[in-house]
């Protein structure tokens, strides 16, 4: 099925600023991240807020995804467990269409990180708050998580730090960040990340062809 989103990706991870997956040591042939997560294991929350986007004829502007997932051990060796979170406000058609994109079932870059899933839970729909100020983001799934983050200014106070040509499977250029308040209460996981530990935000724009 032809599709293409584009919208804003935001990210928190338990692990400390900066975060080792993204500029830690490579393999040198394939470039897959070697650097252990700060604490052993990597458990992610996140959010992409969808400005436009379409999965053939069905549109998909101002929607919200949520997604986790846990890393055991080092990002290269997979095993993830993944839920996603679709937007109540969506249509059973719009919902279906969320599901397929972010399951990797239709290619573009979910269908890479789909390759290091081991687990993948049943989509859940849920009330997604996402809420962008200046430095600051915010979003929520009521009763599941939510997630607080403010960027890294940069030299002039007036803009963020750029991390730019990363090697990351949403996006290639990420705005440097810091939680503030990071908690996740589903599937039998309990998270609670501590305030200061690795975050980030950045523009995303897929299609079914691309692979970041």
């Amino acid at each position: 099925m032809d599709w293409n989103l584009r919208g804003e990706y935001l990210e928190n991870c338990n692990c400390d600023l900066m975060c080792p997956c993204l500029l830690g040591p490579r393999h040198p042939e394939h470039g897959r991240a070697l650097a252990p997560p700060t604490l052993g294991y990597c458990d992610v929350i996140s959010l992409f807020h969808i400005n436009a986007g379409r999965y053939g004829d069905v549109i998909l502007d101002n929607l919200n995804v949520a997604m986790i997932y846990h890393v055991p051990g080092l990002m290269v060796d997979g095993d993830l467990d993944t839920a996603v979170y679709l937007d109540s406000r969506a249509t059973e058609d719009q919902k279906n269409a969320l599901s397929e994109i972010f399951r990797g079932n239709q290619g573009g870059p979910v269908k890479r990180l789909a390759l290091f899933v081991k687990t993948w839970r049943e989509p859940r729909v849920a009330d997604i708050e996402y809420r962008p100020e200046g430095f600051h983001r915010r979003f929520a799934v009521r009763d599941v998580m939510e997630v607080e983050i403010e960027a890294v200014p940069g030299r002039d106070k007036k803009r963020e730090v750029l991390i730019d040509n990363v090697l990351h499977w949403a996006c290639e250029r990420v705005i440097s960040a810091v939680t503030n308040k990071a908690w996740y209460r589903d599937h039998g996981f309990k998270w609670n990340h501590a305030a200061g530990t690795n975050a980030h935000y950045a523009p995303f724009d897929w299609d079914s062809t691309r692979i970041a």
